[in-house]
């Protein structure tokens, strides 16, 4: 049977550990806060780039470069990268959730369009 002491010293040691974990929920919710105000300060930017882009390939013929035909699409691919650090599990699960429901919506975008 456990002393009161062993008792004590573990009980200790989980607020030791429940304030580590605080701290490093916080450091991680700065960092997001953080990279979150970067990507909207960034947004403009990519849709002027976006609205640029565009603009260049409705002025240019298809026959410029491959990359400008429209063609059939055969196969799409995803990169999915993850993070391994910090407390991160709630990031990866909603990333992954969300590729699947991109494929899946893609899939069925797909069956539809072969039903027409």
């Amino acid at each position: 049977m456990a002393t009161l002491k062993v008792i004590r010293k573990r009980i200790a040691s989980i607020r030791n550990t429940q304030q580590i974990t605080k701290a490093m929920k916080m450091v991680s919710a700065a960092k997001l806060r953080r990279a979150q105000e970067a990507l909207m300060q960034a947004r403009p930017y990519a849709e002027k780039m976006a609205a640029l882009l565009e603009n260049l390939s409705a002025r240019v013929p298809p026959e410029a470069h491959p990359l400008l035909k429209a063609r059939e699409e055969k196969r799409v691919d995803l990169l999915l990268v993850t993070a391994d650090r910090g407390l991160c599990g709630g990031y990866n699960a909603n990333l992954i959730r969300a590729a699947e429901g991109f494929f899946r919506n893609h899939r069925q975008n797909k069956q539809n369009k072969q039903k027409s």
